[in-house]
Protein backbone atom coordinates (compact mmCIF):
# COMPACT_ATOMS: atom_id res chain seq x y z
CA UNK A 1 0.00 0.00 0.00
CA UNK A 2 1.34 2.93 -1.34
CA UNK A 3 -0.19 6.28 -0.02
CA UNK A 4 1.80 9.22 -0.23
CA UNK A 5 1.85 12.40 1.91
CA UNK A 6 1.31 16.10 0.71
CA UNK A 7 4.85 17.24 1.27
CA UNK A 8 6.54 13.89 -0.48
CA UNK A 9 4.34 14.24 -3.64
CA UNK A 10 6.96 16.67 -5.07
CA UNK A 11 9.96 14.60 -4.22
CA UNK A 12 8.52 11.48 -5.87
CA UNK A 13 7.10 13.73 -9.62
CA UNK A 14 11.00 14.29 -9.23
CA UNK A 15 11.94 10.37 -9.08
CA UNK A 16 9.19 8.13 -9.06
CA UNK A 17 9.78 4.59 -7.89
CA UNK A 18 7.71 2.99 -11.00
CA UNK A 19 7.76 3.62 -14.40
CA UNK A 20 4.32 3.01 -15.32
CA UNK A 21 0.85 2.17 -13.19
CA UNK A 22 -2.19 4.03 -11.91
CA UNK A 23 -1.18 7.79 -11.05
CA UNK A 24 -4.28 8.95 -8.70
CA UNK A 25 -3.75 12.96 -8.72
CA UNK A 26 -6.36 14.26 -6.20
CA UNK A 27 -7.28 16.93 -3.61
CA UNK A 28 -9.24 20.58 -3.76
CA UNK A 29 -6.23 22.39 -5.51
CA UNK A 30 -7.57 21.75 -9.05
CA UNK A 31 -4.56 24.22 -10.23
CA UNK A 32 -2.01 21.55 -8.11
CA UNK A 33 -3.84 18.54 -9.59
CA UNK A 34 -3.32 19.43 -13.32
CA UNK A 35 0.17 20.90 -12.73
CA UNK A 36 1.21 17.25 -11.09
CA UNK A 37 -0.68 15.19 -14.06
CA UNK A 38 1.18 17.51 -16.44
CA UNK A 39 4.38 16.82 -14.96
CA UNK A 40 3.87 12.72 -15.06
CA UNK A 41 2.77 12.98 -18.57
CA UNK A 42 6.19 14.97 -19.68
CA UNK A 43 8.01 13.19 -17.23
CA UNK A 44 6.96 9.46 -18.70
CA UNK A 45 6.19 10.28 -22.16
CA UNK A 46 9.25 12.52 -22.52
CA UNK A 47 10.01 14.44 -25.63
CA UNK A 48 6.60 12.49 -26.95
CA UNK A 49 4.67 14.20 -24.43
CA UNK A 50 2.19 15.58 -27.35
CA UNK A 51 2.45 12.52 -29.96
CA UNK A 52 1.16 9.57 -30.61
CA UNK A 53 2.24 7.50 -27.33
CA UNK A 54 0.25 10.31 -24.82
CA UNK A 55 -3.39 9.85 -25.31
CA UNK A 56 -5.75 12.36 -22.74
CA UNK A 57 -9.17 11.20 -22.31
CA UNK A 58 -12.27 12.80 -20.05
CA UNK A 59 -13.99 10.47 -17.96
CA UNK A 60 -17.16 11.63 -19.97
CA UNK A 61 -16.03 9.75 -23.00
CA UNK A 62 -14.84 6.53 -20.61
CA UNK A 63 -18.59 6.31 -18.89
CA UNK A 64 -19.78 6.30 -22.86
CA UNK A 65 -17.50 3.58 -23.68
CA UNK A 66 -16.44 1.79 -20.22
CA UNK A 67 -14.48 -0.26 -22.60
CA UNK A 68 -11.57 2.01 -24.00
CA UNK A 69 -9.65 2.70 -20.91
CA UNK A 70 -8.46 -1.44 -20.63
CA UNK A 71 -7.78 -0.43 -24.82
CA UNK A 72 -5.74 2.14 -24.63
CA UNK A 73 -3.46 0.87 -21.95
CA UNK A 74 -3.10 -2.60 -23.68
CA UNK A 75 -2.09 -1.32 -27.02
CA UNK A 76 1.35 -1.36 -28.19
CA UNK A 77 2.89 1.65 -29.27
CA UNK A 78 4.25 1.44 -33.08
CA UNK A 79 7.32 2.55 -31.85
CA UNK A 80 7.61 0.37 -28.38
CA UNK A 81 7.83 3.53 -26.13
CA UNK A 82 5.41 3.46 -23.00
CA UNK A 83 1.78 4.48 -23.40
CA UNK A 84 0.51 7.67 -21.59
CA UNK A 85 -3.02 7.84 -20.74
CA UNK A 86 -4.33 10.86 -19.25
CA UNK A 87 -7.53 10.72 -17.72
CA UNK A 88 -9.53 14.10 -16.38
CA UNK A 89 -12.38 14.16 -14.08
CA UNK A 90 -11.78 10.64 -13.28
CA UNK A 91 -14.20 9.35 -10.65
CA UNK A 92 -16.07 5.57 -9.30
CA UNK A 93 -17.30 4.77 -12.41
CA UNK A 94 -13.47 3.73 -13.88
CA UNK A 95 -13.16 1.43 -10.42
CA UNK A 96 -14.32 -1.96 -12.54
CA UNK A 97 -12.41 -1.12 -15.31
CA UNK A 98 -9.22 0.39 -13.36
CA UNK A 99 -9.31 -2.71 -11.10
CA UNK A 100 -8.69 -5.13 -13.88
CA UNK A 101 -5.44 -3.05 -14.83
CA UNK A 102 -4.34 -2.76 -11.19
CA UNK A 103 -1.69 -5.61 -11.61
CA UNK A 104 -0.26 -5.14 -14.67
CA UNK A 105 -1.21 -1.96 -16.04
CA UNK A 106 1.00 -2.26 -19.10
CA UNK A 107 1.15 1.82 -18.97
CA UNK A 108 1.02 4.69 -17.10
CA UNK A 109 -2.70 5.75 -16.45
CA UNK A 110 -2.28 9.48 -15.08
CA UNK A 111 -5.94 10.19 -13.04
CA UNK A 112 -7.17 13.52 -12.53
CA UNK A 113 -9.92 13.86 -9.69
CA UNK A 114 -11.53 16.55 -7.23
CA UNK A 115 -11.13 16.26 -3.38
CA UNK A 116 -11.72 12.34 -2.53
CA UNK A 117 -12.33 11.09 1.02
CA UNK A 118 -9.89 8.16 2.30
CA UNK A 119 -12.84 5.30 1.63
CA UNK A 120 -13.42 7.21 -1.90
CA UNK A 121 -13.22 3.75 -3.89
CA UNK A 122 -11.24 5.02 -6.65
CA UNK A 123 -8.52 6.71 -4.21
CA UNK A 124 -8.95 3.22 -2.24
CA UNK A 125 -8.43 1.28 -5.21
CA UNK A 126 -4.78 3.03 -6.08
CA UNK A 127 -3.37 3.43 -2.73
CA UNK A 128 -3.93 -0.99 -2.61
CA UNK A 129 -2.52 -1.52 -5.64
CA UNK A 130 1.12 -2.47 -5.45
CA UNK A 131 1.37 -0.28 -8.75
CA UNK A 132 -0.86 2.56 -7.84
CA UNK A 133 0.26 5.80 -6.47
CA UNK A 134 -1.51 8.30 -4.97
CA UNK A 135 -0.53 11.90 -4.90
CA UNK A 136 -2.26 14.76 -2.63
CA UNK A 137 -2.56 17.99 -4.08
CA UNK A 138 -3.98 20.36 -1.39
CA UNK A 139 -3.53 24.56 -1.34
CA UNK A 140 0.01 25.67 -0.61
CA UNK A 141 1.01 26.19 3.31
CA UNK A 142 2.66 29.44 4.00
CA UNK A 143 5.94 27.58 3.91
CA UNK A 144 5.69 26.03 0.85
CA UNK A 145 4.06 28.88 -1.47
CA UNK A 146 6.94 30.89 0.27
CA UNK A 147 8.94 28.32 -1.80
CA UNK A 148 7.67 28.48 -4.50
CA UNK A 149 7.77 31.99 -5.10
CA UNK A 150 11.51 32.38 -4.05
CA UNK A 151 11.72 29.72 -6.64
CA UNK A 152 10.23 31.61 -9.72
CA UNK A 153 11.77 34.64 -8.58
CA UNK A 154 15.05 32.90 -8.79
CA UNK A 155 14.62 31.23 -12.03
CA UNK A 156 13.57 34.48 -13.65
CA UNK A 157 16.60 36.23 -11.63
CA UNK A 158 14.55 38.77 -9.80
CA UNK A 159 14.87 40.03 -6.53
CA UNK A 160 11.51 40.33 -3.93
CA UNK A 161 11.82 42.11 -0.67
CA UNK A 162 10.51 41.13 1.85
CA UNK A 163 7.27 42.58 2.75
CA UNK A 164 6.23 41.72 -1.37
CA UNK A 165 6.90 38.13 -0.50
CA UNK A 166 4.65 38.46 2.50
CA UNK A 167 2.33 40.17 0.51
CA UNK A 168 2.26 37.47 -1.67
CA UNK A 169 1.65 34.83 0.89
CA UNK A 170 -1.37 36.82 1.53
CA UNK A 171 -3.14 37.24 -1.67
CA UNK A 172 -2.08 34.02 -3.16
CA UNK A 173 -2.26 29.60 -2.48
CA UNK A 174 -5.68 28.68 -3.11
CA UNK A 175 -5.09 27.37 -6.13
CA UNK A 176 -1.84 26.69 -7.46
CA UNK A 177 -2.83 27.61 -11.40
CA UNK A 178 -3.97 31.08 -10.06
CA UNK A 179 -0.77 31.13 -8.27
CA UNK A 180 1.38 30.33 -11.37
CA UNK A 181 -0.19 33.30 -13.55
CA UNK A 182 0.22 35.61 -10.90
CA UNK A 183 3.87 34.57 -10.48
CA UNK A 184 4.25 34.59 -14.25
CA UNK A 185 2.38 38.24 -14.46
CA UNK A 186 4.90 39.97 -12.00
CA UNK A 187 8.10 37.93 -13.53
CA UNK A 188 6.81 39.75 -16.58
CA UNK A 189 6.17 43.15 -14.70
CA UNK A 190 9.94 43.09 -13.33
CA UNK A 191 11.68 42.13 -16.22
CA UNK A 192 13.93 45.48 -16.78
CA UNK A 193 13.85 46.26 -13.17
CA UNK A 194 14.45 42.89 -11.65
CA UNK A 195 13.22 43.82 -8.63
CA UNK A 196 9.51 43.07 -6.99
CA UNK A 197 8.05 44.99 -4.45
CA UNK A 198 4.90 45.37 -1.94
CA UNK A 199 3.66 48.04 -3.97
CA UNK A 200 4.25 45.92 -6.90
CA UNK A 201 2.54 42.73 -5.26
CA UNK A 202 -0.11 45.44 -4.03
CA UNK A 203 -0.82 46.61 -7.79
CA UNK A 204 -1.09 43.83 -9.74
CA UNK A 205 -2.18 41.14 -7.30
CA UNK A 206 -4.46 42.28 -4.39
CA UNK A 207 -7.87 42.80 -4.12
CA UNK A 208 -8.31 46.31 -4.25
CA UNK A 209 -11.47 46.65 -2.80
CA UNK A 210 -10.72 44.88 -0.13
CA UNK A 211 -7.84 47.11 0.46
CA UNK A 212 -10.05 49.88 0.41
CA UNK A 213 -12.78 48.23 3.02
CA UNK A 214 -10.05 47.62 5.13
CA UNK A 215 -9.11 51.33 4.70
CA UNK A 216 -12.56 52.52 5.80
CA UNK A 217 -12.87 50.34 8.82
CA UNK A 218 -9.52 50.56 10.51
CA UNK A 219 -9.70 54.64 9.79
CA UNK A 220 -13.15 54.41 11.38
CA UNK A 221 -11.94 52.16 14.44
CA UNK A 222 -9.07 54.35 14.96
CA UNK A 223 -10.62 57.37 15.13
CA UNK A 224 -9.52 59.21 11.89
CA UNK A 225 -12.00 61.09 10.90
CA UNK A 226 -9.59 62.52 8.16
CA UNK A 227 -8.46 59.14 6.29
CA UNK A 228 -12.09 57.85 6.87
CA UNK A 229 -13.36 60.54 4.60
CA UNK A 230 -10.40 60.18 1.83
CA UNK A 231 -11.06 56.37 2.20
CA UNK A 232 -14.58 56.69 1.63
CA UNK A 233 -14.03 58.94 -1.77
CA UNK A 234 -11.84 55.82 -2.78
CA UNK A 235 -14.46 53.41 -2.22
CA UNK A 236 -17.35 55.24 -4.03
CA UNK A 237 -14.93 56.18 -6.96
CA UNK A 238 -14.11 52.68 -7.24
CA UNK A 239 -17.80 52.06 -7.42
CA UNK A 240 -17.98 50.00 -4.13
CA UNK A 241 -21.71 49.37 -2.95
CA UNK A 242 -22.38 51.72 0.09
CA UNK A 243 -23.82 48.52 1.82
CA UNK A 244 -20.86 46.45 1.71
CA UNK A 245 -19.08 49.12 3.06
CA UNK A 246 -21.32 48.92 6.02
CA UNK A 247 -21.47 45.29 6.24
CA UNK A 248 -17.77 45.38 5.89
CA UNK A 249 -17.28 48.15 9.00
CA UNK A 250 -20.34 46.13 11.15
CA UNK A 251 -18.29 42.59 10.56
CA UNK A 252 -15.19 44.89 11.79
CA UNK A 253 -16.44 46.09 15.05
CA UNK A 254 -18.70 42.61 15.80
CA UNK A 255 -15.04 41.00 15.18
CA UNK A 256 -13.78 43.45 17.71
CA UNK A 257 -16.40 42.77 20.24
CA UNK A 258 -15.19 39.13 20.03
CA UNK A 259 -11.44 39.73 20.58
CA UNK A 260 -12.08 42.58 23.57
CA UNK A 261 -13.97 39.96 24.99
CA UNK A 262 -10.66 37.53 24.44
CA UNK A 263 -8.76 40.24 26.46
CA UNK A 264 -10.97 40.71 29.30
CA UNK A 265 -10.70 37.23 29.86
CA UNK A 266 -7.13 38.00 30.53
CA UNK A 267 -5.84 37.07 27.13
CA UNK A 268 -3.33 39.39 25.80
CA UNK A 269 -3.94 41.42 22.59
CA UNK A 270 -1.23 40.15 20.52
CA UNK A 271 -1.74 36.90 21.55
CA UNK A 272 -5.44 37.26 20.26
CA UNK A 273 -4.82 38.24 16.82
CA UNK A 274 -1.82 35.79 16.76
CA UNK A 275 -5.20 32.70 16.94
CA UNK A 276 -7.08 35.14 14.43
CA UNK A 277 -8.25 33.43 11.51
CA UNK A 278 -8.13 34.30 9.38
CA UNK A 279 -5.23 36.44 10.43
CA UNK A 280 -5.10 39.60 9.98
CA UNK A 281 -2.40 41.13 7.35
CA UNK A 282 1.04 42.03 9.43
CA UNK A 283 0.79 45.45 8.15
CA UNK A 284 -2.71 46.13 9.99
CA UNK A 285 -1.83 44.25 13.53
CA UNK A 286 -0.49 47.21 15.52
CA UNK A 287 -3.84 49.51 14.52
CA UNK A 288 -5.74 46.46 15.59
CA UNK A 289 -4.14 46.07 19.09
CA UNK A 290 -4.64 49.75 19.23
CA UNK A 291 -8.15 49.82 18.33
CA UNK A 292 -8.64 47.26 21.09
CA UNK A 293 -7.13 49.08 23.58
CA UNK A 294 -9.15 51.85 22.52
CA UNK A 295 -12.56 50.26 22.58
CA UNK A 296 -14.57 48.54 25.62
CA UNK A 297 -17.30 46.04 25.47
CA UNK A 298 -19.85 49.00 25.86
CA UNK A 299 -18.90 50.91 23.78
CA UNK A 300 -18.50 48.58 20.97
CA UNK A 301 -22.07 47.71 21.57
CA UNK A 302 -22.99 51.52 20.79
CA UNK A 303 -21.01 50.91 18.34
CA UNK A 304 -22.39 48.08 16.74
CA UNK A 305 -26.14 49.72 17.36
CA UNK A 306 -25.45 52.78 15.10
CA UNK A 307 -24.01 50.45 12.28
CA UNK A 308 -26.92 48.26 12.41
CA UNK A 309 -29.59 51.70 12.11
CA UNK A 310 -27.36 52.74 9.51
CA UNK A 311 -27.68 49.68 7.62
CA UNK A 312 -31.58 49.66 8.36
CA UNK A 313 -32.19 53.38 7.24
CA UNK A 314 -30.14 53.17 4.19
CA UNK A 315 -32.36 50.34 3.03
CA UNK A 316 -35.51 52.02 3.64
CA UNK A 317 -34.21 55.04 2.35
CA UNK A 318 -31.94 54.21 -1.00
CA UNK A 319 -31.46 57.56 -2.48
CA UNK A 320 -29.80 58.82 0.95
CA UNK A 321 -27.55 55.57 1.36
CA UNK A 322 -24.38 57.31 1.12
CA UNK A 323 -25.21 60.26 3.40
CA UNK A 324 -26.64 58.23 6.07
CA UNK A 325 -23.79 55.81 5.85
CA UNK A 326 -21.15 58.54 6.19
CA UNK A 327 -23.09 60.24 8.63
CA UNK A 328 -23.30 56.89 10.50
CA UNK A 329 -19.22 55.83 9.97
CA UNK A 330 -18.26 59.08 11.12
CA UNK A 331 -19.95 59.50 14.31
CA UNK A 332 -18.66 56.09 15.29
CA UNK A 333 -15.25 57.60 14.55
CA UNK A 334 -15.51 60.30 16.47
CA UNK A 335 -16.42 57.43 19.40
CA UNK A 336 -12.89 56.28 18.82
CA UNK A 337 -11.36 59.77 19.01
CA UNK A 338 -12.98 61.03 22.14
CA UNK A 339 -11.39 57.54 24.00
Amino acid sequence: MVALKAHEVGRFLDRPDIEQGIFLAYGPDTGLVRETAQRLARRFAGSDADGMNLVVLDAGELDADPSRLALEARTTSLFGDRRVIRVRGAGKSLVVTLAELADAPGAAIILEAGNLAPRDPLRALVEAARSGRALPCFPDSDESLGRLIGESFAKAGIRADADAVAALRDSLGNDREVTRRELEKLELYAAQSKLITRDDVLLLCADNAALVLDEIVDATAAGHAAALDLALERALAAAINVQQVLASCLNHFATLRRWRSEVDAGRPAGAVLDSARPKPHFSRRAGLERQLRLWSDDSLQSALDRLLSAISDSRKRYSLQEVIARRALLAVSLLAAER
